[in-house]
């Protein structure tokens, strides 16, 4: 997936995976994953996606600065 803003690119294709975390098994309708990532140039943001009754409905990418992600890395 990829998110493009006024002055960065976000490509999960790109990016390195800092860290992973999944909730649930594949198809289950409130499962979800949430995916840390930083680009080459040391930018991070968050892909997150899953099922039709999880709070992560859609593909979406959010950026996070470096202090923020440490926080979300902390956290998950």
């Amino acid at each position: 997936m990829v998110k493009i803003t006024k002055t960065k690119t976000f490509d999960t294709d790109t990016a390195t995976v800092v860290k992973k975390v999944v909730t649930g098994a594949y198809g289950d309708p409130a499962g979800y994953e949430m995916t840390m990532y930083v680009t080459p140039e040391g930018d991070y943001f968050l892909y997150t996606n899953g099922g039709a009754e999880s709070e992560y409905k859609t593909e979406k990418i959010t950026s996070y600065t470096k202090n923020n992600a440490k926080k979300w890395l902390e956290e998950n």
